[in-house]
């Protein structure tokens, strides 16, 4: 008997599996949706005349809405998902925006709590769980802790990223060729440890953990600094499309994507009993 319910919860934790796997589609769209969140919030606020507040306000309501049937959702369901990260993209970007522009907080600080958050919280979430692994999220527990890791992580790329093209006067195409950078690097770093310990045969989840992590943080100021180059005008380093334009182009993308993934079921992720353990 107790075998036979053990082999039920395992079932149930695989139908529960809420995120995509880690492809080249899911790096392509987070991109395009950082790159959304940060061009969507100017088009919000400043096209549409909406304000810095009632902009927050708005998306702040519709992610409420979002995170709740994505929690509701007993598996991963890529229109839901996708649209989770998009809004919280914004939300993100707002935050860090309301920071800066209401109250006066300085981008370096505004970096440094957000950097701070993000650490406390997968420290927080290892303790508990004892992974960080995007393949165990199958709790609601770890997809709370998934969810305000991505948070932090939009929002700390929003203030690290005008903090080195803004503030530091570096521009938009320069940062957005350092954070490029970093990721490479990053991939490089992972794949040459993935390798040493493959020739010494050993495990290497931790390693595959902490790259994941670490590029999707960096993808964040990445998309923002290439939704500022192609949107700010000419005279501000951009290349003027607008915010109104790129957003329509990058989530034209974001769509098209979602379609094709909802029909071909490519990016389902496959989660072992060592992966929820």
């Amino acid at each position: 008997m107790a075998k036979q319910k053990s082999a039920d919860v395992s079932k149930t934790r695989f139908m529960l599996s809420k995120v995509p796997e880690v492809t080249l589609y899911f790096w392509i769209i987070k991109i395009l949706c950082t790159t959304v969140g940060e061009t969507a919030a100017d088009f919000l606020s400043e096209k549409l005349k909406f304000g810095l507040t009632n902009t927050s306000v708005l998306m702040g309501a519709l992610l409420l809405v979002v995170l709740a049937l994505q929690f509701r959702a007993e598996k991963y369901v890529p229109s839901i998902y996708w649209l989770a990260v998009v809004l919280l993209s914004i939300v993100g970007t707002l935050i860090t925006d309301n920071l800066t522009d209401h109250f006066g907080v300085p981008l370096v600080i505004s970096t440094s709590v957000f950097s701070a958050a993000l650490v406390v919280t997968f420290v927080v979430w290892y303790l508990s769980e004892k992974t960080l692994s995007v393949h165990s999220i199958v709790t609601t527990k770890r997809e709370f802790f998934y969810w305000t890791a991505i948070l932090f992580t939009f929002s700390l790329g929003t203030a690290s990223g005008d903090l080195i093209a803004e503030q530091f006067k570096i521009g938009y195409s320069p940062s957005a060729l350092i954070f490029a950078g970093v990721i490479a690097l990053v991939t490089a770093a992972h794949y040459a440890v993935r390798g040493m310990l493959a020739l010494e045969h050993r495990h290497q989840s931790t390693n595959a953990v902490l790259a994941f992590w670490l590029a999707y943080i960096f993808t964040r100021p990445l998309g923002a600094s290439i939704g500022d180059y192609l949107s700010q005008a000419r005279a501000d380093g951009g290349l003027g499309l607008g915010a109104t334009t790129t957003s329509s182009i990058f989530l034209a993308a974001i769509l098209g994507l979602v379609v094709y993934l909802t029909a071909t079921k490519r990016d389902e992720i496959i989660v072992t009993k060592k992966d929820v353990s």
